[in-house]
């Protein structure tokens, strides 16, 4: 009798034992999944106005409409850089361009004939920008200490084939896309990249530059049928994306979205430009004379271009709803810099850089707001409530900060953002920068800094000592009224701050010599 209770007794212990670890596994496996999946969607030279939410009239978006009316829109965000390739480090990284490897467009020219596209398909060394060096610590790196997956699907731009910059190499398990920046100037390339692999998209050798041929009938639009490949680019890199989210949809993923749209050229499925080519009437082709390949019906093509980003939106959005995802999912979806001059696109038409100037100078490759403020949409159902607008002022070098303390890592000393997760959750207190800092060693040389709604930029810094000009956004937003001789004292308040924050760049050609910098001839 004693044995048989003892037994007894022995079951029932083991019994509250294996209750217990249950709870202990159950609440483990809830701490994992509590992390959320993030979509993070950056696309390509999008400006400030060319969202429906921010103002647009006549490009329609009502997938990311709906994601900033179910989220948080951010008026006050800025890019890290004002092209590509900076922008992304920047955002990987959370280091602003006074301390980050990457300042500017590099194509690494001193491998020879880089800007051939005959000559890249022959030889892949010849593809790519200057690779960013191994010892970077990006954000899919930091993640992977915390179980997320991670992939890049879109465009790279920060180290060729066969160096340590491909992101395979920086911590993403998974690319699809454009390694080289120069190559997805075309839609309809002939390969794209699969993790360190070319795949063939049966797209014939398409020359990204081509002007119109003298002789052609430019008034008829069966002749800009060599335009047009066979396999969209863009469409090939959505079926990946929504092949990685299915693959792992039961592990804490990051996908990282580079969309190369709505960069130049212009191309886009021949439904959606003939959709605007109803609504917009008839205009002007473009012959290529300033670059990138030639269109028939250039703004109805530009409108078509992001009314299809929004479609793949809206794709992303239902395969997260349909795998049951969507309530954990945090999506982001911003551009890397303003809108382009370019190629064919007519950003004064479309209001594109929204309130700020869309002049030239003033817009891609600028400093200016039209060069640096983009639209900026969280979108986080579980966590971000529907219908918030926030003025808060932040940049790209925020967000590794950001999902750092999103899945409760520390952020490293040595980045130059702010968690914005108080501004997304409304919990706890949101810091404020004391300063977001710029420069760019591109379009003659440039530096900015914005201190509340002061703002300050230095122009051509490779020529000329940067006069500063000094802005009041909060009265002057289109940066029209320089302020400098009013406020002495505030301009030498900045100008202390801006050289605090330069640091001479490990790329000599990113150096600029007016601000210390060693220039060799």
């Amino acid at each position: 009798m004693f044995i048989f209770k003892v037994t007894q007794t022995e079951i029932g212990m083991r019994y509250i034992v294996l209750i217990i670890l249950s709870f202990i596994f159950n609440d483990l496996s809830a701490q994992k999944q509590k992390h959320p999946n993030i979509i993070f969607i950056l696309v390509d030279d999008l400006g400030y106005g060319d969202l429906g939410v921010y103002g647009q009239e006549l490009i329609e978006t009502p997938h990311i409409d709906a994601l900033a009316k179910g989220g948080l829109k951010f008026n006050q965000f800025y890019s890290g850089a004002p092209v590509c390739a900076p922008a992304r480090y920047t955002l990987l990284t959370g280091k602003h361009t006074g301390h980050s490897f990457i300042r500017g467009n590099d194509e690494w020219g001193s491998r020879g004939d880089v800007w051939s596209f005959a000559s890249m398909l022959e030889n892949p060394r010849l593809e790519g920008q200057y690779p960013i060096p191994d010892s970077t610590f990006t954000i899919p790196e930091m993640l992977k200490s915390k179980g997320y997956t991670s992939a890049a699907v879109g465009k790279w731009g920060l180290g060729a084939p066969e160096t340590e910059g491909l992101p395979t190499r920086q911590g993403f398990d998974f690319f699809y896309g454009y390694n080289c920046q120069r190559w997805a100037h075309t839609y309809y390339p002939p390969f794209l990249w699969k993790n360190e692999k070319r795949v063939s998209l049966g797209n014939p050798l398409m020359l990204a530059a081509q002007k119109w041929k003298v002789g052609v009938d430019s008034s008829r639009e069966e002749n800009y049928e060599p335009y047009v490949g066979l396999e969209y680019a863009p469409e090939s890199m959505l079926k990946e994306a929504v092949q990685y989210i299915e693959t792992n949809k039961n592990n804490p993923f990051f996908l990282y979205y580079a969309s190369p749209i709505p960069h130049a050229g212009l191309q886009a499925p021949k439904r959606w430009i003939d959709y605007y080519q109803k609504k917009l009437g008839k205009e002007a082709p473009y012959s290529g004379d300033k670059g990138y390949v030639p269109a028939y019906a250039p703004k109805a093509t530009y409108a078509a271009m992001i009314s299809y980003l929004d479609e793949q939106v809206g794709t992303l959005v239902s395969t997260l709803k349909a795998l049951g995802l969507y309530e954990n999912t945090l999506i982001i979806f911003t551009s890397d810099n303003g809108p382009t001059y370019a190629g064919g696109v007519d950003a004064a038409y479309f209001n594109s850089a929204g309130p700020f100037p869309e002049h030239p100078d003033r817009i891609k490759g600028s400093v200016f707001e039209g060069g640096i403020r983009v639209p900026f949409i969280a979108h986080w159902p579980a966590k971000i409530k529907a219908g918030g607008i926030s003025e808060h002022i932040g940049y790209f070098p925020d967000i590794f900060p950001t999902f750092s303390e999103l899945v409760g890592t520390k952020t490293p000393a040595n980045t130059d953002g702010i968690s914005i997760l108080p501004t997304l959750t409304n919990k706890g207190k949101q810091r404020a920068h004391p300063w977001l800092y710029w420069e760019f060693p591109e379009y003659g040389g440039q530096q900015a800094i914005r201190q509340g709604d002061w703002k300050m930029i230095r122009l051509k810094l490779h020529k000329e000592d940067g006069k500063p000009a000094l802005y009041n956004l909060a009265n002057d937003p289109k940066e029209a009224i320089d302020l400098s001789k009013q406020f002495p004292e505030k301009v030498s308040e900045l100008n202390k701050i801006i050289i605090s924050q330069h640091v001479e760049s490990e790329n000599k050609k990113f150096r600029i010599g007016r601000l210390g910098d060693t220039i060799n001839p």
